[in-house]
Parts: C-alpha cells; sequence; structure tokens
C-alpha cells in the first residue's frame, strides 16, 4: 500500500483552519492517510489551534518566520521526502477544498500509475460553490489557457492549489524547488509547468472549490502581485529565463 501525506497550508487561518481539520477528521481520507498541517508563521491563535489537535493524530511543521506558500509546500515536501511518503496531496487551509474529494486525486496515483493529478473545478460535475470574485473567474480561466499553449498539454485548471503527485517525480534533478524566486505562489505552477513539460503521467480529476461569504475573506493573495507571482513561471520557463 502507499504511504500517503496530505497537507493543508495556512497562515493565520485560524477559524477557517479549524473546520479544515474538523471535515478531515470526518472523512474516508483519514483512514488511509496521514496528516500534517503546514503553519507558515500565523500569529493569529492558528499554531495553538493546530496544537489542540494532536491527541488526534494532526502533525504539524511551523515556520520561525514567514516565508510564503511556496516556501511552506518546499518544507512540506521535504518531510514527505524524509520520511518515505509515496504521495502528497497539498490542499488549502482556508476551507475551500473538500476533504471527501481526497480519493478523487489519490485513485489515479494508486491505482492507474498516475504521476500528478490536478484538482480542476472545471472539469465534470462537482464545480464551484460560492461566491467566486469575477476578476478571479476571468483569472483562472486565463492561467490554464497560457499554460496549456505554452506546455502543449490541455490543462483546464492550473490556480487551484487542491492537487497530488508522487513525492518521487521530486528526484528529478530537472525539477529545482530549491530556488528563491519560487518562494511564494511561483512555486506551484512551476512545479506543475515540469510536469506537463518533461512528459509525467498527468491527468486531472474533478473537484469542488469552495468560496466563502466575502466578509470572510476570498484569499491573501494581492490581486496584482499575487497573480503575478503565479504568471512569471510561465514566462520565465517559456522563455528560458529560469530553468
Amino acid at each position: 500500500m502507499s504511504k500517503i501525506l496530505v497537507s493543508p497550508i495556512a497562515y493565520n487561518e485560524n477559524v477557517k483552519l479549524e473546520k479544515v481539520i474538523t471535515r478531515y477528521l470526518g472523512s474516508p481520507a483519514k483512514g488511509f492517510t496521514d496528516y500534517l498541517v503546514m503553519d507558515d508563521c500565523s500569529d493569529d491563535g492558528t499554531t495553538e489551534m493546530i496544537a489542540s489537535y494532536a491527541n488526534m493524530g494532526v502533525k504539524t511543521l511551523r515556520h520561525e518566520k514567514r516565508s510564503g506558500v511556496g516556501a511552506a509546500i518546499r518544507t512540506v515536501i521535504r518531510f514527505a521526502q524524509k520520511n518515505n511518503y509515496d504521495v502528497l496531496v497539498i490542499m488549502a487551509g482556508n476551507d475551500k477544498d473538500d476533504p471527501n474529494q481526497i480519493p478523487l486525486l489519490v485513485s489515479p496515483i494508486v491505482d492507474q500509475g498516475y504521476d500528478f493529478v490536478q484538482g480542476s473545478r472545471y472539469k465534470g460535475a462537482n464545480g464551484i460553490g460560492g461566491d467566486m470574485p469575477f476578476y478571479r473567474k476571468l483569472a483562472t480561466r486565463l492561467h490554464p489557457f497560457l499554460m496549456s499553449l505554452i506546455t502543449g498539454v490541455k490543462v483546464t485548471d492550473t490556480t487551484n492549489g487542491f492537487r497530488a503527485f508522487k513525492v518521487s517525480i521530486l528526484k528529478d534533478s530537472r525539477i529545482d524547488l530549491d530556488q528563491e524566486w519560487l518562494d511564494k505562489y511561483e512555486l506551484e505552477p512551476y512545479l506543475l509547468f515540469k510536469t506537463l513539460k518533461y512528459g509525467y503521467k498527468f491527468t486531472e480529476a474533478p473537484v469542488t472549490k469552495i468560496y466563502p461569504p466575502k466578509k470572510l475573506g476570498y484569499t491573501k493573495m494581492k490581486p496584482f502581485s499575487g497573480w503575478w507571482s503565479i504568471l512569471r513561471p510561465l514566462i520565465y520557463l517559456g522563455l528560458g529565463i529560469k530553468k
């Protein structure tokens, strides 16, 4: 059997993250995965809240200074490599992803030999829940169009952080995660781009993206700098500026 790690990434998501954890603990995935919450130096009580679930099998890692989502995912990847996990599932720490759908991401890897499974809100009937902002509707359509154009592989959703992949693909020396420019939002599209470009066995799985009420906050991503962060890997890698 494959050894599988599920990891939500969080910074100052005290209320939302507790829902993430409790939903996971009540999901089928709890029976066949391990759970590690990656805390990127929260200071709003998130750290203490995570610790309160330690006796329920919830592991955690914490950065001592805020480093960015890319750096947080890199830390989780190194943990997975060190502890001999076969599959890593990354999901949001802000309660936008449904832990009941983790098997949809894991099954193609374990049962069909895929290397990378991207969750897609635009594939199948699951779709989008809640009120997705209009500008995000545009951006989340444009990015996969550009990714597909540059890599030559059709993808419907490239900015969805809900995904699973074999840890072993990170042994490929052409995939260099230890670059400072990947510390923020760049690492996720970088890894997807490399996976597609180097011919790893790839598929998408239909998942739901749940947008909370506006008063709770959609995201911590800033409209301009954040979107430049996820766009520039396509430009840098497509033009050969970065490796």
